[in-house]
């Protein structure tokens, strides 16, 4: 409350946390009746800088109506203040609900959202925030890090596979084709207002290459592949042309995803929240089940 008085907003004082993991966020009631979203980013994952860029972003994307939701100026004219040690933003509440499946021409308008927010992505480069590769996501790094925390057991086929994966991203990956985009654009991050696709979160927003904000919106049915593939295109390449040699390159980022996603956990352990949510974090099953996904890529990708 008090964060959200010195930003220049008037809280009745009712409030609801929502869910987040990487970030307290809240929904709060001010007195005009309106609600408002506080963020308060975990500290030291990104700088002012950092935060800076992201809301750059966005506010871009409001200046040309796309559909993204961006922070709201406080009082001494910025959108990012720093509140008890804390970076800390506010944002309009858009109301809509998480699509549990996409029907009718539900894609084909992904598909133009996306083109939109790549057209105003391509513009610029983020120079504060990270870039898509091995050097920073789901890398070499992450990999060391993690050598610790996995069983024994499957230490050797964790890493053995993994590295493969890394590897094809070296030789594959080209940063050419990179420029900024959203960064973790799956269901849980639109909002469908029944009329309208919403997109939100952009907390993991870099550099990488535009195919990265479409793989983890397909449903991973094989059949139904094409069919979602060509609904994202129509959509999307009436806008802009698609980068059609990135669609091999999916198993590549998903196999990085996994990586990053554990190493993700085992630099938050310290974190209370995380052995709650995470209870199998480095037992047997959890690992068995991480080795089966990265080796199942793996020894897909060619030689």
């Amino acid at each position: 409350m008090s964060a959200a008085e010195k930003a220049g907003f008037e809280p009745t004082g009712e409030f609801t946390q929502l869910n987040s993991y990487e970030n307290r966020v809240f929904d709060l009631c001010l007195e005009n009746g309106d609600n408002i979203i506080a963020k308060f980013y975990r500290p030291e994952r990104w700088d002012q800088n950092a935060i800076q860029e992201e809301h750059d972003f966005l506010l871009a994307l409001k200046a040309e109506d796309i559909h993204a939701v961006a922070p709201l100026f406080q009082k001494d004219g910025s959108t990012v203040s720093l509140q008890e040690g804390l970076w800390t933003a506010f944002f309009p509440k858009v109301r809509g609900r998480l699509p549990d499946e996409f029907i009718n021409d539900d894609l084909i308008r992904v598909g133009r959202l996306l083109a939109r927010v790549h057209m105003i992505g391509a513009r610029r480069e983020a120079t504060h925030r990270p870039t898509l590769d091995t050097g920073h996501y789901g890398g070499w790094a992450t990999l060391d890090h993690m050598e610790p925390v996995i069983v024994p057991e499957l230490r050797h086929r964790y890493f053995e596979a993994a590295e493969r994966i890394l590897a094809a991203a070296d030789d594959t990956l080209d940063p050419d084709d990179f420029q900024r985009i959203h960064g973790d654009c799956h269901r849980g991050n639109l909002l469908s207002t029944g009329k309208d696709f919403f997109l939100v979160d952009f907390d993991d927003f870099l550099n990488g290459p535009v195919i990265h904000d479409f793989w983890m919106l397909l449903s991973g049915d094989e059949e139904a592949f094409e069919d979602e593939q060509n609904m994202l295109l129509e959509g999307y390449e009436e806008l802009m042309e698609f980068p059609h040699h990135q669609w091999e390159w999916i198993p590549i980022l998903r196999g990085m995803r996994i990586i990053r996603y554990s190493g993700w956990i085992a630099d938050r352990w310290k974190d209370p929240s995380f052995p709650r949510l995470f209870p199998d974090f480095g037992l047997y099953p959890y690992w068995a089940k991480e080795v089966e996904a990265l080796e199942k890529i793996a020894w897909s990708l060619p030689e």
